[in-house]
């Protein structure tokens, strides 16, 4: 599996192309916002020969779904996002505004990752994990094989997402964090929203709110 990130739109977002050997590839989380970023977006799709099956988000929030629009009516592909993120494309004009991003036209959601498991393409399964916090809907996609994890705004390197906007609830996202993607392993790679990539070991030894709540769990 091969992956690949380009950064979009003034919220400085991780939009991620994923392959594999047969050239069929996703996008995760498509946050390119008009004509400039579009363009760039096709490129490089069409400069690797791939050929785009689905645009997943792992979560609503608009800076993550600016793009998704135009890839459905550029390749004819589904949308995959939990329907409980609904909400957030119903909304997200108001949103924009507040951070100064026009928002066009948000997709309609054809596949709702609340009624399945994983998501196939090529010889590729990713895996749905709900890690429910950042927002009520937001889920992690992780390949097993080669030990990938794409965690949207949940988990960041040396940090977590926010979870003071509508529908964010600290305690959840410390319990996805906890109970859900670290138990994947420290070998595990995290490929996140914002910023940089890492790894699990990395944070189970370097984020500050995940090594807070763990010294906390070792006191006696």
């Amino acid at each position: 599996m091969k992956i690949a990130a380009l950064v979009f739109n003034p919220i400085q977002e991780n939009t991620y192309i994923v392959w594999d050997e047969t050239k069929e590839c996703v996008i995760i989380d498509a946050g390119n916002n008009g004509p400039r970023e579009d363009i760039v977006l096709k490129n490089f799709i069409a400069e690797h020969g791939l050929t785009p099956k689905m645009a997943i988000n792992t979560h609503g929030h608009f800076d993550h779904t600016l793009g998704v629009e135009y890839l459905k009516k550029e390749y004819g592909i589904p949308f995959a996002l939990s329907a409980k993120d609904k909400f957030l494309l119903e909304t997200a004009s108001v949103s924009g505004m507040i951070f100064g991003v026009e928002i066009g036209k948000l997709p309609t959601i054809d596949l709702d990752l609340d009624t399945v498991k994983e998501v196939r393409f090529g010889h590729t399964t990713l895996q749905v994990i709900p890690t429910p916090g950042h927002t009520p809907g937001h889920v992690a996609l992780y390949e097993p094989q080669t030990k990938n994890l794409f965690t949207g705004d949940t988990l960041f390197r040396e940090s977590i997402g926010r979870t003071d906007l509508p529908g964010g609830d600290y305690s959840w996202i410390m319990r996805s964090i906890l109970e859900r993607i670290l138990p994947l392993g420290d070998e595990v790679t995290i490929w996140p929203g914002h910023g940089e990539k890492s790894s699990l070991g990395h944070e189970s030894m370097y984020n500050p709110f995940v090594v807070e709540v763990l010294n906390q769990e070792v006191k006696p």
